[in-house]
């Protein structure tokens, strides 16, 4: 079988290629990247050497370069995590994540009806459903709640989720969605909240936290991420809608806090900053259905994953560092010119 990931040098598309190479050798697995600033090579040079992988530089809103790659791979599953995700980059330049998140799955699509995949599975977020009150803890996400985008990225992801249903109901192009809670873990890119914490804190630097830090998200550790789109594939309903929660849910700043505790820092680094415009409160996903169809369940609980975690960053700050300073964007061009 061969499956094309999208976006795997990416945070969780990086993790979801590392487990489907460690868990069935006899795939091939071809990581389509466009290389953008959170996509870095590097991540997967553990891999790069491996008979059954295949790196190709490409934008999936390229439709040529995309039709000559399923030209040559005639792939059988489409697993599609590549997007623009950062919700402070749409609010500055909304364009790119219509252009990426929205036209770039619809140039997939096309290439899945023309080469016959026999499933399409865009990842999407839980950012689609808006949020949920603060005083409302008996209030989840489930597949039934309607969408209330709040952001240029949740509205160009619940416009992609609209299309990958649309193509379903219209040409019978057997597709599945998964709509996940916030992943951490390792190879996240630090302008994310766990990481960019733990890398300014060991530096010394100002914490920044949004507002008063009350937000609550719930927390999805990403190997368990990884393994729920695994089963999507294999025993999903096509057509159908899947949340992937982790029941973990965690203030921002409790989370801020624990990470100086870990590392011994003092919590005087925390500096808080006006708050991001349109900034949700809480998510909190119902994994019902996922669980009750699937037999998914999270393994991982936050006090776990968080430390496990921070240990990774602690043992890996030549890989964070490097984007840090800048230098991992010139990954592709040592490792990778002339391949």
């Amino acid at each position: 079988m061969t499956i094309i990931v999208t976006g795997g040098a990416g945070f969780i598309g990086s993790n979801f290629i590392f487990h489907m190479l460690g868990n069935y050798p006899g795939h091939r697995i071809v990581c389509l990247d466009k290389l953008t600033y959170a996509g870095n090579l590097s991540t997967l040079a553990s891999v790069m050497e491996n008979p059954s992988f295949r790196f190709v530089k490409l934008d999936i809103c390229d439709r040529a370069g995309v039709d000559r790659l399923f030209a040559e791979e005639h792939p059988d599953i489409v697993v599609n995590f590549a997007a623009e995700s950062h919700v402070d980059r749409s609010i500055e330049n909304p364009e790119v994540f219509l252009q990426t998140n929205i036209l770039g799955t619809q140039v997939l699509m096309d290439a899945c009806r023309k080469y016959g995949v026999t499933r399409f599975h865009q990842v999407s977020t839980d950012e689609v459903y808006g949020d949920l009150p603060l005083d409302r803890p008996d209030l989840f996400f489930t597949e039934e709640t309607p969408i209330h985008t709040s952001s240029p990225y949740s509205a160009s992801k619940a416009s992609a989720d609209l299309l990958v249903l649309a193509y379903h109901r219209t040409y019978g192009l057997p597709v599945t969605i998964s709509r996940c809670s916030n992943n951490y873990g390792p190879y996240q890119f630090p302008e994310k909240l766990i990481p960019l914490m733990i890398a300014n804190a060991l530096g010394g630097k100002p914490l920044p936290v949004y507002g008063k830090g009350e937000n609550v998200r719930d927390w999805l550790y990403v190997e368990d991420h990884c393994k729920a789109i695994d089963l999507i594939l294999r025993k999903g309903q096509v057509g159908q809608v899947y949340n992937i929660g982790g029941h973990n849910e965690m203030r921002n700043i409790d989370i801020v806090k624990l990470i100086c505790q870990t590392l011994d820092k003092p919590e005087s680094l925390i500096t808080y900053v006006t708050d991001r415009k349109g900034h949700d409160m809480r998510y909190a996903i119902d994994p019902a259905k996922i669980h009750s169809e699937l037999g998914w369940l999270p393994e991982t609980k936050f006090a776990d994953g968080i430390q496990k975690t921070i240990q990774w960053y602690l043992d890996n700050r030549s890989w964070w560092e490097a984007i840090v300073s800048g230098e991992y964007q010139h990954y592709y061009e040592k490792m990778y010119a002339g391949r």
